[in-house]
């Protein structure tokens, strides 16, 4: 697959986030990344559709805001 190198703007924790975490880590956020705008670029549906989906989902499977502050704090 043939990738290319964008710029995007994040919050400032989900920079320091993604700074610290292993190399392993990054490359894993990366390609979740790639595959949910890709995902956006392929839908009929508005991106807030989709990322009300997206919350809609990982809540009924348990997600918290705290769950998802420990993942994106794991060193």
């Amino acid at each position: 697959m043939e990738t290319k190198m964008i710029q995007i703007r994040v919050s400032s924790e989900a920079a320091q986030a993604y700074e610290i975490a292993s190399e392993a880590e990054q490359r894993k956020l990366d390609a979740l990344l790639s595959l949910k705008l890709s995902e956006v670029g392929r839908a009929k549906r508005p991106l807030e559709v989709i990322m009300s989906e997206i919350s809609r989902k990982a809540q009924e499977r348990g997600m918290t805001p705290e769950i998802l502050e420990s993942i994106l704090n794991e060193r």
